[in-house]
């Protein structure tokens, strides 16, 4: 037994070698599938009752105009150590005095961490003050 199964297996590969092995069929993409979203629909991949809030935007351009509601931001983590103060505001980690553009749609509104407290951060945004809650669960 020991010697018949490295046998059968020699005699295996040698017939495919003499005989030559076909190689498989390719497969051909009949349909190719795709997912399109038309503005101001609610994506069917987010969780029900999720609401999108505002994006950090990488260019700092588009108008300013209009006010930007507390709700637009997300506050989930607070971390005041020393003299350092860090928030992760809608995902990015942001500290006190840096500013970022908030995208709402084609809007980009330009806002400044102000202050970054225990439980809250005051944002900036030309004269008025927002106050976002930390987000606890």
């Amino acid at each position: 037994m020991k010697i018949l199964f490295p046998l059968l297996f020699t005699l295996i590969l040698a017939a495919q070698a003499l005989f030559g092995a076909d190689e498989p069929a390719s497969i051909a993409i009949k349909n190719k599938s795709s997912f399109n979203l038309d503005a101001g629909t609610r994506n069917p991949f987010w969780p029900i009752g999720w609401k999108a809030t505002g994006k950090v935007a990488s260019g700092s351009g588009g108008t300013n105009q209009g006010e930007v509601p507390a709700g637009a931001f997300v506050v989930s983590t607070i971390t005041v150590d020393g003299g350092t103060h860090f928030a992760i505001i809608n995902g990015k980690s942001m500290q006190e005095g840096q500013q970022f553009g908030l995208q709402i749609g084609t809007q980009i509104y330009q806002v400044m961490v102000k202050r970054i407290e225990d439980g809250q951060v005051i944002l900036a945004r030309h004269d008025e003050e927002i106050v976002v809650p930390l987000r606890r669960k």
